[in-house]
């Protein structure tokens, strides 16, 4: 009886839904205000200190907007 309990726990564990991804893939087309872009380990520590609150974020509409202003406040804007 305990193998079958613990096959159960590995199926259902398997069948888990993954973590989601530390950031968003769409780093494409930020820059740091000098023009050069963020590496990919720059952009998910930002990213992350603005989802944990590390960064007081502008009130903003939505959650995308509210991201994208703290992005911007920590010296990130959008490439043209």
């Amino acid at each position: 009886m305990p193998r079958l309990a613990l096959f159960l726990l590995l199926a259902l564990a398997a069948c888990a839904e993954p973590d989601a991804p530390a950031a968003p893939v769409d780093m494409q087309g930020w820059r740091f205000a000098s023009g050069k872009p963020p590496t990919r380990a720059e952009y998910v520590a930002i990213v992350a200190a603005c989802r944990d609150g590390a960064v007081k974020r502008s009130q903003a509409p939505s959650s995308l907007g509210a991201l994208d202003s703290c992005l911007a406040d920590l010296g990130l804007k959008r490439a043209p």
